[in-house]
């Protein structure tokens, strides 16, 4: 049956993209500027923007051979995997942080791997939509 909807998946996608990215360089600004209510605060409507724009994502995926895309098909995949759990990582050294200050930058650094990651899972997501057949 189709989605009425289905239209408004590219841009559902690519607007809490946008949300998402604006959301985490605010988390990056609060942080590195120590307003932790603040920082803690947009950490939790990152999360959640992040979280809408992987159900976007998995709706794209819908409208396109993803295996057709090649190897990165399977290479985006595994950085989604590892890039999503890796975000409890930033989470647990934050309240590590919390409890005890000098653990900043250890939390920084965590915090900032797991943005490099993002990226490259965005990259080859790009990457992967372009190289994919539309169904």
């Amino acid at each position: 049956m189709n989605d009425p909807f289905q239209g408004f998946v590219p841009v559902g996608f690519i607007t809490f993209l946008v949300i998402t990215l604006a959301f985490l360089g605010s988390v990056v600004l609060t942080g590195l500027r120590a307003k932790r209510r603040v920082h803690l605060t947009l950490v939790v409507f990152a999360i959640a923007s992040l979280g809408i724009t992987v159900y976007f994502a998995e709706r794209l995926g819908e409208l396109y051979d993803l295996e057709s895309a090649g190897l990165i098909y399977p290479v985006h995949l595994f950085f989604a995997k590892v890039t999503t759990v890796a975000y409890l990582l930033p989470v647990l050294s934050g309240i590590a942080t919390i409890r005890n200050p000098i653990r900043i930058n250890l939390h920084r650094r965590i915090a900032f791997g797991v943005l490099a990651l993002t990226i490259v899972t965005a990259v080859t997501g790009t990457v992967m939509v372009l190289l994919s057949t539309p169904l």
